[in-house]
């Protein structure tokens, strides 16, 4: 929801940052790369009750693949870049509440079900619409640069972020924060079919 506001500021702040990376010869797939590996450090830091270090890493992770994208419209982005960028972010976010099953299986394991379906109904229809968009040769979306037809919603990355912190921060609330976010993730997987279906009807009236 929020995506399309910050997107501009984004990009200005990390700009700078991907200019000096790409001086020094760091590729937009050294950072994607080395930003999964934050991720997963962070998984281990959470599933260890280090919530705090497990949110400074999951941060970095965030940021790196903010400036993967900006060093890539800087040198040359490339399909395989923009698969690799989607592919790796998808696992990354269900790691999250994974960490935290692993942390208290008691206390968390059922809300981190809960929000790792919420992410699948979210992620797969963000996918399919992409899929099939990229098929019928649609537009591809008004965020310029995005490597993916992009379907918008109430829940998007940065959305998922504050999520992240969130839990990190209260980790004792973890049930009622996931849950939470699940029912948002569940609008907009929603509002998401409905936007599709609406689409491929226009576009198959059309033809």
């Amino acid at each position: 929801m929020l995506d399309a506001a910050l997107q501009p500021l984004q990009r200005r702040a990390l700009t700078p940052i991907a200019r000096f990376m790409v001086a020094r010869g760091i590729g937009a797939d050294t950072a994607t790369l080395t930003g999964f590996a934050m991720g997963i450090i962070a998984l281990l830091f959470i599933a260890n009750g280090a919530y705090l270090a497990g949110l400074s890493f999951i941060l970095l992770n965030r940021l790196l693949d903010g400036l993967d994208g900006a060093i890539a419209r800087l040198t040359r982005p490339t399909d395989r870049g923009a698969f690799l960028d989607i592919a790796l972010d998808f696992f990354f976010y269900a790691t999250v509440p994974l960490s935290f099953a692993v942390a208290d299986p008691a206390a968390n394991a059922l809300p981190a079900a809960v929000v790792i379906t919420a992410f699948v109904g979210t992620g797969s229809s963000f996918l399919a619409f992409a899929v099939i968009a990229a098929q019928r040769g649609l537009p591809a979306s008004a965020f310029t640069g995005k490597g993916i037809h992009y379907l918008s919603g109430l829940t998007e990355g940065t959305e998922t972020i504050a999520f992240f912190v969130a839990i990190c921060l209260f980790p004792g609330y973890f049930g009622e924060i996931a849950v939470g976010f699940a029912l948002a993730c569940l609008i907009t997987t929603f509002t998401r079919w409905v936007q599709g279906i609406q689409t491929f009807r226009e576009q198959e009236s059309a033809s």
